[in-house]
């Protein structure tokens, strides 16, 4: 087959060594000379991109000449022309599943910047996959979650995408938390905590995603015991899911950033804890703000005692219970309603409407790019109104 692709690049032979910088370049002259995906074509655009991985893979531990030369003929650009073009799950997948590859074996930073560089991973991110296929479903988390084990103090601004307002890589994942896949959404769960802990933590254009993003994804995940369900397999599925959702929520606290802490602090105290555990076991039995019967209130609390380990949110929880102070459930702002009470209530919109308005309200903000002298800026304001309740 590539034998008899010479004559479609012009004379450029064939290399007898493929893990070196001319094999690089006979493949980028094959993509050059096959920028059409067809049926005829397909399988070798498909080789030559494995190739291409293998030399990058190759040229990562032994000739920094191969990243020069993927660079500088932005070899990438080929990688999304054939994506965009629609050309069917057996192309998608296999690039999908080297890009995942190629992304796991590089160890060198310089090599990783060149890949992350010119927003083409970003732009990868948000494809619009079909992911009613399980195999592409499954190979893009794999590769999200591939990108977040390299996130660190250097590369977080690589996934920040300028022209949009967005952190790509942590909104597109965060889409599919509560996806019906379990290993879908144990996977997700991981990527959110890569994004959350290390070095990346302390870069503030996470804060404006983190903080809005956690508050409606809370309310979602604990908006599932509102009902009343008769059938007790069902509740007993709703409760086992509602206590892994506090082990995830508990991972994000034990990784000890002080901004989410705080933010989860009073969010589960305020939505969920104190409205919805507590007051059931303390409102009148007829009450329509009783939500769940006293022994499952109980049985809840006793796991959240449990599961949780943050000190603080331990103690202020246990201060309330033990010293039976009922001011807490009247009217307060941000958490009560016209009846002065404390509720625990739906939340006003979806995740995904969330996270549309999240981006939509970054356009409207001045534009910088980001990097080590303008980074945060602007949202150290931003971040000190957000943690005192503000805005």
């Amino acid at each position: 087959m590539f034998g008899r692709s010479r004559s479609w690049v012009g004379g450029q032979s064939k290399t007898k060594n493929i893990h070196s910088l001319d094999h690089l370049k006979y493949m980028y002259h094959i993509l050059t000379k096959n920028t059409t995906v067809t049926d005829h074509n397909r399988n070798l655009l498909v080789e030559t991109i494995r190739s291409i991985t293998e030399i990058l893979i190759w040229g990562d531990q032994n000739d920094s000449s191969v990243f020069d030369f993927f660079l500088e003929k932005n070899m990438f650009v080929f990688f999304l022309n054939i994506l965009r073009q629609k050309s069917g799950r057996y192309v998608c997948v296999q690039l999908l599943q080297t890009l995942n590859i190629l992304f796991e074996n590089i160890s060198h930073e310089t090599s990783l910047y060149y890949l992350l560089s010119n927003n083409h991973v970003n732009s990868i991110i948000v494809h619009k996959f079909d992911f009613s296929d399980e195999e592409i479903m499954a190979y893009y988390i794999s590769f999200l979650k591939t990108l977040s084990l390299k996130l660190n103090n250097h590369t977080v601004h690589f996934f920040y995408n300028e022209h949009t307002n967005d952190f790509a890589l942590y909104t597109e994942a965060i889409k599919f938390f509560n996806h019906p896949e379990s290993m879908v959404r144990i996977a997700v769960r991981t990527i959110t905590l890569n994004v959350y802990k290390g070095e990346c933590r302390k870069q503030h254009l996470l804060w404006h995603y983190v903080c809005s993003l956690i508050l409606s994804l809370a309310d979602v995940c604990f908006f599932l015991l509102c009902y009343r369900h008769k059938n007790r397999g069902k509740l007993s599925d709703l409760v086992a899911e509602h206590l892994d959702h506090l082990h995830y929520l508990n991972d994000i606290l034990i990784i000890n950033c002080e901004f989410l802490n705080d933010v989860l602090t009073d969010h589960l105290l305020n939505r969920l804890f104190l409205p919805l555990y507590v007051y059931s076991l303390v409102s009148p039995e007829t009450s329509e703000e009783r939500k769940i019967n006293p022994q499952v209130s109980l049985y809840l609390l006793s796991q959240v005692f449990l599961i949780i380990h943050y000190q603080p949110l331990v103690n202020a929880l246990a201060d309330v219970i033990l010293n039976g102070d009922l001011s807490v459930f009247s009217c307060q702002p941000d958490h009560a309603t016209s009846a002065g009470v404390r509720r625990f209530v739906k939340p006003p919109e979806s995740l995904e409407r969330s996270l549309e308005m999240s981006r939509h309200r970054g356009r409207k903000r001045t534009q910088k790019r980001p990097n080590y002298k303008n980074l945060g800026e602007e949202d150290d304001d931003r971040c000190i109104q957000l943690k005192t309740g503000i805005i």
